[in-house]
């Protein structure tokens, strides 16, 4: 059953590593994604230029990599901590250079596809928002443990 138990705290972790891989296969480049988004963009912005479309979209495929390594960063801290509850700086160095290597590989990954292009400054990016994930997850954390937001009576206002 132990077995089990820590396999579910890294199950979230898993599924979310296989979802950035596929991510980074060549039917979500920005070959493909622009047939999508730049339509889009089109249509929301129609008096904007091809060049500012460009832009933006450049700007939506980095904010992929923030919030996908956010949320992965997230998964693996829950992993590393197994069972245990809070937050400790160790599992949260464990999650970010876990998150750092992932991103890395992923990124020689990308050498390999055609459409992609692997760069440094996009590991760099998902370093940066797995780091950002858990400085927001300690700071949650330590508000917690000090009762912020509980009402004197020790309730939360919405209890």
């Amino acid at each position: 059953m132990r077995r089990w138990t820590r396999l579910k705290t890294w199950l979230p972790a898993v599924a979310w590593a296989a979802l950035i891989f596929l991510a980074s296969t060549d039917t979500l480049s920005a070959n493909h994604t622009s047939r999508i988004i730049f339509p889009l963009l089109h249509f929301l912005f129609p008096h904007t230029s091809l060049e500012n479309i460009k832009r933006m979209h450049f700007f939506i495929r980095k904010s992929g990599h923030v919030s996908e390594y956010f949320v992965f960063s997230y998964f693996l801290m829950r992993g590393v901590r197994g069972k245990d509850r809070g937050w400790h700086l160790r599992w949260a160095i464990w999650a970010i250079a876990i998150a750092a290597g992932y991103s890395a590989l992923d990124e020689f990954h990308q050498s390999f596809v055609p459409t992609r292009t692997a760069s440094p400054w996009d590991s760099l990016i998902d370093t940066t928002s797995a780091v950002a994930a858990q400085v927001i997850v300690g700071l949650w954390a330590w508000f917690h443990a000090q009762g912020w937001g509980k009402s004197p009576g020790g309730k939360t206002p919405a209890q």
